[in-house]
């Protein structure tokens, strides 16, 4: 196994980690899900309402990483794009590590309207941000097996690998936040989380920097 395919491994089980990480942590939106399960006093509400939360989500996965696909075809300026996007992370970090306050904007939405909750969270707490230097390394890691023969191949490449580590993240976010609603709503009850869930927001802001850290440190070497 060459060190490009190590490097994919490792990548793709970044992907599918951190979208186990966004699904237990319940300002994704389980609650939401577990809620509706409660009210309604079905499981199939529960499992209805983490479909639009699921598909709001990957939406803001889509949004933040379709334009790197894109600029990542511009391949004398790919560590430089790589260099960005750390930067990028590791300031929506740090903010997100200062400024706990959360969008007023986000208040409004009613809880109807669960993919645009989800999608506008999403945004909000850089959900996509913390795949984006994951994707850019699988990027890289492709190229080296392939080489870029044409600005179409590439294109083409870069945009199903976007949809495919979206759709990873989704589904591995989906699995975690499906399970823990699904044991609060049948099993621990909503006094569970008010007793013993613990707040991620200082954890989700130094993941952030770490990953952005991560990326900094491995491109600004590869560059000189």
């Amino acid at each position: 196994m060459s060190d490009a395919d190590t490097t994919a491994i490792w990548l793709w089980l970044a992907i599918i980690a951190s979208g186990l990480y966004h699904g237990i942590n319940p300002g994704m939106g389980w609650p939401l899900a577990v809620s509706a399960g409660l009210m309604e006093k079905s499981p199939r509400a529960l499992a209805t309402a983490l479909l639009p939360l699921s598909a709001g989500h990957l939406a803001a996965m889509l949004l933040v990483l379709l334009p790197f696909a894109l600029l990542i075809t511009l391949v004398k300026w790919q560590h430089q794009i790589q260099i960005a996007a750390a930067i990028i992370v590791i300031a929506f970090g740090l903010v997100r590590l200062v400024d706990r306050r959360h969008l007023r904007a986000l208040v409004r939405i009613p809880p109807t309207r669960l993919a645009f909750w989800s999608f506008a969270v999403a945004i909000a707490h850089g959900a996509g941000l913390m795949l984006l230097p994951i994707y850019l390394g699988l990027c890289a890691t492709s190229a080296a097996h392939g080489g870029h023969a044409a600005a179409a191949r590439v294109i083409d490449q870069d945009l199903a690998m976007a949809l495919l580590v979206a759709f990873i993240h989704t589904a591995a976010m989906l699995g975690a936040g499906g399970l823990l609603a699904w044991l609060v709503y049948r099993y621990l009850g909503v006094r569970f989380v008010a007793r013993s869930w613990f707040n991620l927001e200082t954890v989700w802001a130094v993941s952030l920097i770490l990953v952005g850290g991560a990326a900094l440190a491995l491109n600004v070497a590869a560059w000189r």
